[in-house]
């Protein structure tokens, strides 16, 4: 239990911070900062507890690579959806005259159509996974940098595309905020992209790059 009571935790944090900043009308480079600070904040209080996923994407990408199993990958990503969905929750509660046209931080579409929109979530989620394994996973990695390299990807990511689809990478970064605002447009994006990216990043750093299965 105190591994999803960690993943709810860090996923909430994520979404009321990330989402909270967008609500704020901080621009930007507040934003992405927000969500690269947020995750690699969570990531070092929760990482020695859960793994510090946060990310259904993650989970996923783990579970293939066999990293943990069904039952537990499963309880990770309900604990990751409600963690968002409070979130959320709190964000209506607390920006209750924020713009509705915001949707409470709901990532979307802007200027890209559905495929594209799928593409880039594919891209930055494949770096954000492989970036992971990289620095999380192989222990050939510099010591206790982990969190930041994965902040830093999330931060970069949204300077690029966050302006195109929101760069959640996170399929409950989008779940959480969808429902509470009650804004689905393109939702599938943000599951099809950061799946599809997770696993093949995970894959390809799993078989090809590790000198041995850890």
């Amino acid at each position: 239990m105190k591994e999803y009571i960690a993943e709810f935790i860090a996923t909430f944090a994520l979404i009321f911070i990330g989402a909270g900043a967008i609500l704020a009308n901080v621009g930007i480079i507040g934003i992405a900062l927000a969500h690269g600070l947020v995750l690699m904040s969570m990531i070092y209080a929760t990482g020695h507890v859960s793994g510090a996923h946060i990310n259904p994407a993650v989970t996923i990408s783990m579970w293939v690579t066999k990293r943990i199993e069904s039952v537990k990958a499963i309880g990770y990503i309900i604990s990751q959806l409600l963690g968002a969905t409070v979130g959320a929750l709190f964000l209506r509660i607390i920006f209750s005259n924020a713009q509705l046209s915001l949707n409470l931080g709901t990532p979307a579409l802007n200027g890209v159509s559905f495929w594209i929109g799928i593409l880039i979530e594919f891209i930055l989620t494949f770096l954000l996974v492989f970036t992971i394994f990289g620095t999380a996973i192989d222990k050939r990695a510099p010591k206790g940098i982990y969190g930041f390299a994965i902040g830093l990807v999330l931060t970069f990511d949204i300077f690029v595309a966050g302006g195109l689809t929101g760069a959640a990478m996170n399929p409950a970064r989008a779940f959480g905020p969808a429902l509470i605002s009650g804004f689905w447009k393109s939702h599938i994006v943000y599951w099809i992209g950061p799946v599809l990216g997770a696993l093949l990043a995970g894959l390809i750093y799993d078989n090809l790059l590790l000198e041995n299965k850890q």
